[in-house]
């Protein structure tokens, strides 16, 4: 993961999370609580790909955990959005660039399902039956539905800034100049074959090719 995706990856993921705990956590709505944090992983997942989605996923995760007034055990939220940031990051399209809403819906919808029903299955092992009290059949839904109210204004939004902030100086001048992603050295070689092809070879002449 380059170095110049860390802040935008960093301030994106604590601004989703306060929103998520202050905000949302706070609205007592029925079933799941709207996942702002996995809309953001998802988002920047399908611009940095699946490595980079997956440490996103880790990282926002764990912060989840440890932050208050979280009541379950450390490492269960960043297990799920680590894997979630992973196969966001193998759907994500050539060069991050935007995908189609309806794309991204599909991409969401699946995040919602498979992580809240991953989150269920992780509990069950290490003994929290809180989605049993609750029925998983309803967390699930109320989990799909709100994530797709929010995606189409969350989702396009983080990848924007995801290729705006994040793209490394040297790689973007490739991108925009169509480059090989080498950077300097590549368009060195590209030029010194240039110059040096068969059109800039010496010709010998008949006759005057050795000297007596």
């Amino acid at each position: 993961m380059r170095l110049a995706r860390i802040p935008v990856s960093a301030g994106l993921v604590l601004f989703g999370l306060i929103l998520q705990v202050s905000v949302f956590g706070r609205l007592q709505l029925p079933g799941a609580t709207p996942d702002i944090l996995l809309l953001v992983v998802v988002g920047l997942a399908m611009v940095y790909g699946p490595t980079g989605g997956c440490l996103v996923g880790f990282a926002g995760g764990l912060l989840a955990d440890l932050a208050p007034p979280s009541d379950h055990a450390i490492g269960r939220y960043a297990l799920v959005l680590c894997l979630m940031g992973y196969a966001a990051g193998l759907l994500r399209p050539d060069h991050g660039r935007q995908r189609s809403v309806a794309g991204s819906l599909v991409v969401v919808g699946a995040a919602a399902v498979a992580s809240t029903l991953l989150y269920a299955m992780v509990g069950a092992l290490v003994g929290d039956t809180a989605a049993r009290h609750v029925g998983l059949g309803g967390l699930v839904i109320s989990a799909l539905l709100y994530d797709l109210l929010l995606a189409p204004f969350v989702v396009p939004l983080v990848m924007y800034l995801g290729r705006r902030f994040g793209r490394d100086p040297v790689a973007a001048a490739d991108d925009d100049e169509g480059g090989s992603g080498l950077g300097t050295l590549a368009r060195y070689r590209t030029t010194r074959d240039t110059s040096t092809g068969p059109s800039y070879k010496k010709r010998r002449v008949p006759g005057f090719a050795r000297r007596p």
